[in-house]
Protein backbone atom coordinates (compact mmCIF):
# COMPACT_ATOMS: atom_id res chain seq x y z
CA UNK A 1 0.00 0.00 0.00
CA UNK A 2 2.78 2.41 0.99
CA UNK A 3 4.61 1.61 -2.26
CA UNK A 4 1.47 2.43 -4.30
CA UNK A 5 1.05 5.74 -2.45
CA UNK A 6 4.71 6.58 -2.96
CA UNK A 7 4.46 5.76 -6.66
CA UNK A 8 1.35 7.92 -6.97
CA UNK A 9 3.05 10.83 -5.25
CA UNK A 10 6.08 10.45 -7.53
CA UNK A 11 3.86 10.51 -10.61
CA UNK A 12 2.09 13.62 -9.34
CA UNK A 13 5.42 15.34 -8.71
CA UNK A 14 6.56 14.47 -12.26
CA UNK A 15 3.36 15.86 -13.78
CA UNK A 16 3.67 19.08 -11.81
CA UNK A 17 7.32 19.33 -12.74
CA UNK A 18 6.55 18.94 -16.43
CA UNK A 19 3.83 21.59 -16.20
CA UNK A 20 6.24 23.97 -14.51
CA UNK A 21 8.84 23.27 -17.18
CA UNK A 22 6.31 24.03 -19.91
CA UNK A 23 5.46 27.34 -18.32
CA UNK A 24 9.10 28.29 -17.76
CA UNK A 25 10.40 27.61 -21.27
CA UNK A 26 10.66 23.90 -22.01
CA UNK A 27 10.22 22.45 -25.51
CA UNK A 28 6.44 22.43 -25.04
CA UNK A 29 6.04 26.05 -24.01
CA UNK A 30 3.75 28.48 -25.79
CA UNK A 31 6.77 30.40 -27.09
CA UNK A 32 7.31 27.47 -29.50
CA UNK A 33 3.71 27.37 -30.67
CA UNK A 34 3.43 30.07 -33.32
CA UNK A 35 0.59 31.43 -35.42
CA UNK A 36 1.60 32.28 -39.00
CA UNK A 37 -0.71 34.78 -40.74
CA UNK A 38 -0.66 34.42 -44.53
CA UNK A 39 -3.16 35.58 -47.17
CA UNK A 40 -6.51 34.75 -48.75
CA UNK A 41 -7.48 31.10 -49.10
CA UNK A 42 -7.10 31.21 -52.91
CA UNK A 43 -3.71 32.92 -52.86
CA UNK A 44 -0.08 31.78 -52.83
CA UNK A 45 0.60 33.16 -49.35
CA UNK A 46 -1.94 30.82 -47.75
CA UNK A 47 -1.21 27.77 -49.92
CA UNK A 48 2.55 27.96 -49.49
CA UNK A 49 2.31 29.16 -45.90
CA UNK A 50 0.27 26.09 -44.97
CA UNK A 51 2.91 23.82 -46.49
CA UNK A 52 5.71 25.66 -44.69
CA UNK A 53 3.87 25.52 -41.36
CA UNK A 54 3.34 21.77 -41.74
CA UNK A 55 6.96 21.06 -42.51
CA UNK A 56 8.31 23.23 -39.68
CA UNK A 57 5.95 21.54 -37.24
CA UNK A 58 6.92 18.06 -38.46
CA UNK A 59 10.68 18.57 -38.49
CA UNK A 60 11.39 20.80 -35.49
CA UNK A 61 10.36 21.35 -31.88
CA UNK A 62 8.32 24.41 -32.90
CA UNK A 63 4.65 24.05 -33.84
CA UNK A 64 3.39 26.50 -36.47
CA UNK A 65 -0.24 27.02 -37.47
CA UNK A 66 -0.99 28.89 -40.72
CA UNK A 67 -4.10 31.08 -40.74
CA UNK A 68 -5.84 33.18 -43.40
CA UNK A 69 -4.68 36.81 -43.57
CA UNK A 70 -5.75 40.03 -45.22
CA UNK A 71 -2.53 40.85 -47.05
CA UNK A 72 0.72 42.52 -46.05
CA UNK A 73 -0.64 45.61 -44.28
CA UNK A 74 -3.29 43.68 -42.36
CA UNK A 75 -0.79 40.97 -41.45
CA UNK A 76 1.59 43.49 -39.89
CA UNK A 77 -1.25 45.11 -37.96
CA UNK A 78 -2.45 41.73 -36.68
CA UNK A 79 1.06 40.83 -35.63
CA UNK A 80 1.35 44.16 -33.83
CA UNK A 81 -1.75 43.15 -31.85
CA UNK A 82 -0.06 39.78 -31.15
CA UNK A 83 -2.80 37.89 -32.97
CA UNK A 84 0.04 36.18 -34.87
CA UNK A 85 3.77 35.83 -34.30
CA UNK A 86 4.83 35.14 -37.90
CA UNK A 87 3.56 36.73 -41.10
CA UNK A 88 3.90 36.77 -44.88
CA UNK A 89 4.50 40.29 -46.26
CA UNK A 90 5.78 42.08 -49.32
CA UNK A 91 9.25 43.54 -48.76
CA UNK A 92 8.12 47.03 -49.72
CA UNK A 93 5.13 47.03 -47.36
CA UNK A 94 7.23 45.87 -44.43
CA UNK A 95 9.62 48.75 -45.17
CA UNK A 96 6.67 51.17 -45.15
CA UNK A 97 5.60 49.85 -41.74
CA UNK A 98 9.11 49.87 -40.29
CA UNK A 99 9.70 53.48 -41.36
CA UNK A 100 6.14 54.79 -40.92
CA UNK A 101 5.72 55.86 -44.57
CA UNK A 102 3.18 55.40 -47.38
CA UNK A 103 0.59 52.87 -46.15
CA UNK A 104 1.61 53.60 -42.54
CA UNK A 105 2.11 57.37 -42.80
CA UNK A 106 -1.12 58.21 -40.99
CA UNK A 107 -1.37 55.30 -38.57
CA UNK A 108 2.29 55.49 -37.59
CA UNK A 109 5.24 53.15 -37.78
CA UNK A 110 5.19 49.56 -36.58
CA UNK A 111 8.72 48.34 -36.00
CA UNK A 112 8.39 45.55 -33.43
CA UNK A 113 9.23 42.86 -35.97
CA UNK A 114 12.27 41.47 -37.76
CA UNK A 115 13.01 39.64 -41.01
CA UNK A 116 13.06 35.85 -40.95
CA UNK A 117 13.73 35.09 -44.63
CA UNK A 118 12.91 36.27 -48.13
CA UNK A 119 11.34 33.42 -50.09
CA UNK A 120 10.35 34.38 -53.64
CA UNK A 121 9.71 37.37 -55.90
CA UNK A 122 6.47 39.17 -56.72
CA UNK A 123 6.92 41.05 -59.99
CA UNK A 124 5.64 44.52 -60.83
CA UNK A 125 3.76 43.61 -64.00
CA UNK A 126 2.52 46.49 -66.15
CA UNK A 127 0.08 44.80 -68.48
CA UNK A 128 -1.43 46.17 -71.68
CA UNK A 129 -3.18 45.00 -74.83
CA UNK A 130 -1.73 47.92 -76.80
CA UNK A 131 1.61 47.04 -78.48
CA UNK A 132 2.32 50.76 -78.92
CA UNK A 133 2.84 51.12 -75.15
CA UNK A 134 6.44 49.97 -74.89
CA UNK A 135 7.78 52.06 -72.00
CA UNK A 136 6.49 53.47 -68.71
CA UNK A 137 6.89 56.88 -70.33
CA UNK A 138 4.24 55.84 -72.88
CA UNK A 139 1.67 55.64 -70.05
CA UNK A 140 1.44 59.45 -69.99
CA UNK A 141 -2.09 60.48 -70.92
CA UNK A 142 -3.39 56.90 -70.73
CA UNK A 143 -6.09 55.31 -68.57
CA UNK A 144 -4.16 53.13 -66.14
CA UNK A 145 -5.26 50.96 -63.22
CA UNK A 146 -2.90 51.51 -60.29
CA UNK A 147 -4.39 48.97 -57.91
CA UNK A 148 -6.93 49.57 -55.22
CA UNK A 149 -6.61 52.93 -53.48
CA UNK A 150 -4.06 52.78 -50.67
CA UNK A 151 -2.93 49.25 -51.55
CA UNK A 152 0.65 48.08 -51.91
CA UNK A 153 0.17 48.02 -55.69
CA UNK A 154 -0.88 51.67 -55.57
CA UNK A 155 2.43 52.66 -54.00
CA UNK A 156 4.37 50.37 -56.36
CA UNK A 157 2.77 52.25 -59.24
CA UNK A 158 3.68 55.62 -57.75
CA UNK A 159 7.28 54.47 -57.25
CA UNK A 160 7.66 53.23 -60.82
CA UNK A 161 6.00 56.29 -62.35
CA UNK A 162 8.24 58.54 -60.23
CA UNK A 163 11.35 56.86 -61.63
CA UNK A 164 10.19 58.09 -65.04
CA UNK A 165 9.39 61.58 -63.68
CA UNK A 166 5.64 60.91 -63.91
CA UNK A 167 2.92 61.29 -61.28
CA UNK A 168 -0.71 60.24 -61.09
CA UNK A 169 -1.55 63.64 -62.59
CA UNK A 170 0.18 62.56 -65.81
CA UNK A 171 -2.15 59.60 -66.30
CA UNK A 172 -5.86 58.97 -65.78
CA UNK A 173 -5.75 56.55 -62.84
CA UNK A 174 -8.38 54.00 -61.92
CA UNK A 175 -8.32 52.01 -58.69
CA UNK A 176 -9.17 48.38 -59.33
CA UNK A 177 -8.35 44.83 -58.28
CA UNK A 178 -6.39 42.53 -60.57
CA UNK A 179 -9.48 40.81 -61.93
CA UNK A 180 -11.40 44.05 -62.46
CA UNK A 181 -8.35 45.56 -64.18
CA UNK A 182 -8.02 42.80 -66.75
CA UNK A 183 -11.77 42.87 -67.43
CA UNK A 184 -11.65 46.64 -67.93
CA UNK A 185 -8.72 46.23 -70.32
CA UNK A 186 -10.57 43.61 -72.30
CA UNK A 187 -13.58 45.94 -72.54
CA UNK A 188 -11.39 48.81 -73.73
CA UNK A 189 -12.05 50.94 -70.63
CA UNK A 190 -8.40 51.21 -69.59
CA UNK A 191 -5.12 51.05 -71.49
CA UNK A 192 -2.88 49.34 -68.96
CA UNK A 193 -2.77 48.02 -65.40
CA UNK A 194 -0.22 47.59 -62.63
CA UNK A 195 -0.42 44.08 -61.18
CA UNK A 196 2.03 43.02 -58.49
CA UNK A 197 2.17 39.26 -57.93
CA UNK A 198 4.30 36.26 -58.75
CA UNK A 199 4.25 35.47 -62.45
CA UNK A 200 2.37 33.77 -63.94
CA UNK A 201 -0.61 35.49 -62.32
CA UNK A 202 -4.08 34.02 -62.81
CA UNK A 203 -5.75 37.30 -63.83
CA UNK A 204 -3.18 37.87 -66.59
CA UNK A 205 -3.12 34.23 -67.67
CA UNK A 206 -6.89 34.33 -68.16
CA UNK A 207 -6.57 37.48 -70.28
CA UNK A 208 -3.74 35.96 -72.32
CA UNK A 209 -5.92 32.97 -73.13
CA UNK A 210 -8.05 35.12 -75.46
CA UNK A 211 -5.91 38.18 -76.25
CA UNK A 212 -2.29 39.04 -77.03
CA UNK A 213 -0.93 40.62 -73.87
CA UNK A 214 2.17 42.75 -73.52
CA UNK A 215 4.31 43.52 -70.47
CA UNK A 216 5.67 47.08 -70.39
CA UNK A 217 9.38 46.78 -69.68
CA UNK A 218 11.62 48.94 -67.50
CA UNK A 219 15.11 49.83 -68.76
CA UNK A 220 18.28 49.57 -66.68
CA UNK A 221 18.72 53.34 -66.24
CA UNK A 222 15.31 53.76 -64.64
CA UNK A 223 15.57 50.51 -62.66
CA UNK A 224 18.79 51.82 -61.09
CA UNK A 225 17.07 55.12 -60.30
CA UNK A 226 14.12 53.32 -58.72
CA UNK A 227 16.33 51.03 -56.63
CA UNK A 228 18.42 53.94 -55.40
CA UNK A 229 15.29 55.65 -54.09
CA UNK A 230 13.62 52.43 -52.89
CA UNK A 231 16.14 49.65 -52.11
CA UNK A 232 13.46 47.01 -51.50
CA UNK A 233 13.02 46.61 -55.28
CA UNK A 234 15.25 44.38 -57.39
CA UNK A 235 15.62 43.81 -61.11
CA UNK A 236 13.64 40.84 -62.35
CA UNK A 237 12.73 39.11 -65.60
CA UNK A 238 9.33 37.66 -66.50
CA UNK A 239 9.91 34.69 -68.83
CA UNK A 240 8.22 34.81 -72.21
CA UNK A 241 6.40 31.53 -71.63
CA UNK A 242 4.57 32.95 -68.61
CA UNK A 243 2.02 34.60 -70.91
CA UNK A 244 3.06 33.64 -74.43
CA UNK A 245 5.14 36.81 -74.86
CA UNK A 246 7.42 37.35 -77.83
CA UNK A 247 10.42 37.65 -75.49
CA UNK A 248 11.32 37.86 -71.82
CA UNK A 249 10.25 41.11 -70.16
CA UNK A 250 12.49 43.06 -67.77
CA UNK A 251 10.84 44.65 -64.75
CA UNK A 252 11.35 45.01 -61.00
CA UNK A 253 10.04 42.94 -58.16
CA UNK A 254 9.52 42.96 -54.43
CA UNK A 255 10.13 39.98 -52.22
CA UNK A 256 7.64 37.76 -50.43
CA UNK A 257 9.13 37.72 -46.94
CA UNK A 258 8.41 35.98 -43.65
CA UNK A 259 8.70 38.27 -40.63
CA UNK A 260 8.48 37.55 -36.89
CA UNK A 261 7.64 39.59 -33.85
CA UNK A 262 10.78 40.62 -31.98
CA UNK A 263 9.59 38.86 -28.83
CA UNK A 264 9.50 35.42 -30.49
CA UNK A 265 12.34 33.34 -29.03
CA UNK A 266 15.61 32.85 -30.86
CA UNK A 267 15.15 29.06 -30.73
CA UNK A 268 11.69 29.22 -32.28
CA UNK A 269 12.75 31.39 -35.21
CA UNK A 270 15.83 29.21 -35.71
CA UNK A 271 13.45 26.25 -36.02
CA UNK A 272 11.33 28.14 -38.56
CA UNK A 273 14.32 28.82 -40.82
CA UNK A 274 15.93 25.40 -40.42
CA UNK A 275 12.59 23.70 -40.94
CA UNK A 276 12.32 25.37 -44.33
CA UNK A 277 15.87 25.43 -45.66
CA UNK A 278 17.22 22.12 -44.35
CA UNK A 279 14.60 20.25 -46.37
CA UNK A 280 13.56 22.37 -49.35
CA UNK A 281 13.06 19.37 -51.62
CA UNK A 282 10.33 17.91 -49.43
CA UNK A 283 8.11 21.01 -49.55
CA UNK A 284 4.92 20.16 -51.42
CA UNK A 285 4.58 23.38 -53.40
CA UNK A 286 6.10 24.67 -56.66
CA UNK A 287 7.42 27.80 -54.93
CA UNK A 288 10.08 25.61 -53.35
CA UNK A 289 11.94 25.91 -56.66
CA UNK A 290 12.51 29.62 -56.00
CA UNK A 291 13.98 29.22 -52.52
CA UNK A 292 17.68 29.90 -52.00
CA UNK A 293 19.94 31.00 -49.15
CA UNK A 294 21.26 33.88 -51.25
CA UNK A 295 17.79 35.32 -51.73
CA UNK A 296 16.68 34.47 -48.21
CA UNK A 297 19.47 36.67 -46.83
CA UNK A 298 19.10 39.55 -49.31
CA UNK A 299 16.77 41.81 -47.29
CA UNK A 300 18.30 45.16 -46.28
CA UNK A 301 15.26 47.28 -45.36
CA UNK A 302 14.48 45.52 -42.04
CA UNK A 303 17.09 43.75 -39.84
CA UNK A 304 16.94 40.01 -39.27
CA UNK A 305 15.72 38.21 -36.17
CA UNK A 306 18.57 36.74 -34.05
CA UNK A 307 17.19 33.24 -34.57
CA UNK A 308 17.39 33.64 -38.35
CA UNK A 309 20.84 35.22 -38.10
CA UNK A 310 22.06 32.21 -36.08
CA UNK A 311 20.92 29.78 -38.76
CA UNK A 312 22.37 31.77 -41.64
CA UNK A 313 25.68 32.20 -39.76
CA UNK A 314 25.93 28.40 -39.63
CA UNK A 315 25.66 28.47 -43.42
CA UNK A 316 28.49 31.02 -43.63
CA UNK A 317 26.25 34.04 -44.28
CA UNK A 318 26.14 37.14 -42.08
CA UNK A 319 22.91 39.17 -41.99
CA UNK A 320 22.23 42.46 -40.16
CA UNK A 321 20.37 42.33 -36.86
CA UNK A 322 18.99 45.05 -34.57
Amino acid sequence: MKKRIAAGLLALVMVLGLAACAKSGGDGDSAKELTFITGGESGTYYAFGTVLAGQISDRTDTSVKAIVGAGSKGNIENMDANDAQLGFVQSDVMAYAYNGTNLFAESGKIDNFSTVAALYMEQVQIVTLDPAIKSVADLAGKNVSVGENGSGVYFNAIDVLSAYDLTLDDITPTYQSFGDSTEAMQDGKIDAAFIVAGAPTTAITSLAATRDVYIVELDDEHIDKLMEASPYYSKNVIPADAYGLEKDATTVAVGAVIIARDDVSEDAVYDVVSGIFDSIDTLGHDKKNELSLDFATSVTAVPYHPGAAKYFAEQGITVPTK
